[in-house]
């Protein structure tokens, strides 16, 4: 993968809130001669994650949607200042995986269908849900994205086989995600704190996310025009549960959001950020990342 942003200029770029939280404005281009099976030439993890990417855009929408709602009511300067950045980050990825679906679709994999799918969903919990359950789901979503971003950067063997050219945009989504894991929380904190909101829409939110990456992983190969790997699939569960196991290696962390002081900041992982942003200003040539 490529970005047209290699060619902008490599000066520091402009703070664009008074945080450390700063959306990067990536342009990433996908390179037409990439093969379908981007991700170590394997049908189960490629269609893995562009099945998680299907639900990026609308859902970063409606991340956003849900801590906005509460933005004029936040107090503390800080904050305010974090939700731009959680604003500008989000609105980014949302952009980007855009561009990623499309360039899948191109490829023959069904992901607009996906997408419009998960644009009922999303609607369907903006008129359902109270603005507390929508945020509470937010936080909840916001974790699941931090734990798998923070696997990726302190496990870089995660990526073992992916296409060079693909692996900026995770990379970067991965270091973003980690930036900002708390900011929704603390919002919900301030203008929510309820601890059975938040844990029991965790609850739901966990049930609901694992049933539709499964149900979107079986549209998009539904769609397609070549047999299904069962070697791939059987792979592909081991490599989750099995060996490596990286879902297993989650369990921890997820458990940790049901403890009354939890709170996404307890994990200090600056320094995995730090590296893999060193990572992809190599891959790009944008110095500027690391400024």
């Amino acid at each position: 993968m490529t970005s047209k942003a290699v060619a902008t200029s490599p000066k520091t770029p402009k703070k664009l809130n008074n945080s450390d939280i700063q959306p990067r404005k990536m342009d990433f281009s996908f390179d037409p001669a990439m093969p379908r099976y981007w991700f170590d030439d394997d049908q189960f993890k490629t269609i893995l994650l562009t099945a998680l990417s299907c639900t990026f855009p609308e859902g970063e929408r409606f991340f956003v949607r849900s801590v906005r709602h509460y933005q004029k009511q936040i107090q503390d300067p800080l904050l305010r200042e974090q939700v731009k950045g959680f604003i500008g980050q989000e609105a980014h990825h949302g952009n980007e995986h855009d561009a990623f679906n499309h360039f899948m679709e191109s490829k023959g994999v069904p992901t607009g269908k996906v997408d419009e799918f998960v644009n009922r969903g999303m609607r369907f919990m903006a008129k359902h849900l109270s603005p507390q359950r929508q945020l509470a789901k937010t936080c909840a979503l916001e974790h699941f994205t931090a734990m798998l971003a923070e696997l990726m950067l302190e496990h870089p063997d995660f990526f073992k086989g992916m296409d060079e050219r693909m692996l900026p945009l995770w990379l970067w989504h991965a270091v973003e995600e980690s930036e900002h894991k708390a900011v929704a929380f603390d919002v919900y904190q301030d203008q929510v704190d309820s601890y059975w909101v938040r844990t029991s829409e965790m609850a739901f939110t966990t049930v609901e996310f694992i049933s539709f990456t499964i149900f979107h992983y079986y549209q998009l190969r539904k769609g397609m025009d070549d047999a299904t790997d069962w070697r791939s699939v059987r792979g592909g569960v081991n490599w989750l549960l099995g060996k490596p196991g990286w879902l297993r290696k989650l369990g921890k962390s997820y458990l940790a959001y049901y403890k009354r002081d939890f709170h996404p900041a307890k994990r200090d992982s600056t320094f995995l950020r730090k590296q893999g942003l060193k990572k992809l200003s190599r891959l790009l040539d944008r110095p500027d990342l690391t400024a």
